[in-house]
């Protein structure tokens, strides 16, 4: 299988996976990247995953069945482009020879989901939308602190060899957070030396992995000392898991 990020938009990637001749997409908030990889690959566009309502998620949609007949998955409690098959937590979606696990992970939007898959030989692929981002998370539009921290639990517990395939390249800026919360981090340190030399290259710095984000995004270490002792001076009133993860989030927020 072949993985490719697709540039789109400002700064989105649509992710095209494929095995030479068949291909699926996710997340086309556009649909000229994909057709012009489609005929550049002679692929055939077999199916359509989408794991949030947002336009830049979804705007290629509609040309993109005009044009290729392909099936659309999507959550089933978000208001996606028809016609589409509706998922939730616990579904299974075949394509390409895969089975994709159906993971619920609201915080960004209400009803966002994610897809986990496992291909035979190869590492597994996590398509997370903007749930989980390298050395970030989405924002909170829809969903609570506390629904955003059990999101992130649930993506973290995947194998640390997971691809994680987010749909921004904001991984720069996010790194430069994760810094101001963690300097001492040596990790996060090489990580983000290792991003700068691929931007300056202008190549992606995605997918990432589950175990590297371990390590660097402050979203999943917000249980360490260093990271609750940085946000406690940022917010001396958070004290709770959830407090603490909220805060973390507003700080981001704020940051410069």
């Amino acid at each position: 299988m072949k993985l490719t990020p697709l540039p789109a938009l400002t700064d989105n990637y649509i992710w095209l996976l494929d095995d030479g001749q068949q291909a699926l997409v996710v997340d086309p908030g556009e649909s000229y990247p994909v057709l012009r990889a489609l005929l550049d690959k002679n692929l055939t566009l077999q199916a359509i995953l989408v794991t949030h309502h947002h336009h830049d998620h979804v705007d290629g949609i509609h040309e993109l069945i005009d044009e290729t007949g392909a099936v659309v998955y999507g959550p089933g409690r978000e208001n996606i482009p028809e016609p589409f098959e509706p998922l939730v937590d616990g579904d299974q979606v075949g394509a390409l020879g895969l089975v994709f696990d159906i993971l619920d992970v609201p915080g960004h939007t209400a009803g966002h989901i994610a897809y986990f898959a496992h291909p035979q030989g190869e590492d597994p692929i996590l398509f997370c939308g903007d749930t989980l981002f390298s050395a970030g998370c989405g924002r909170l539009f829809e969903g609570t602190p506390a629904q955003m921290l059990a999101s992130l639990d649930r993506l973290a517990a995947l194998p640390g060899n997971t691809r994680v395939c987010c749909t921004h390249e904001y991984t720069l800026s996010n790194l430069r957070f994760a810094r101001a919360v963690e300097p001492s981090n040596s990790a996060l340190k090489l990580h983000s030396a290792h991003c700068e030399d691929l931007r300056t290259r202008q190549l992606p710095t995605l997918p990432s992995l589950i175990a590297t984000e371990l390590e660097i995004n402050p979203f999943l270490r917000s249980r360490k000392q260093d990271v609750i002792a940085a946000v406690q001076g940022f917010e001396p009133g958070a004290r709770s898991e959830t407090e603490i993860f909220a805060a973390l989030r507003e700080w981001k927020n704020q940051f410069k």
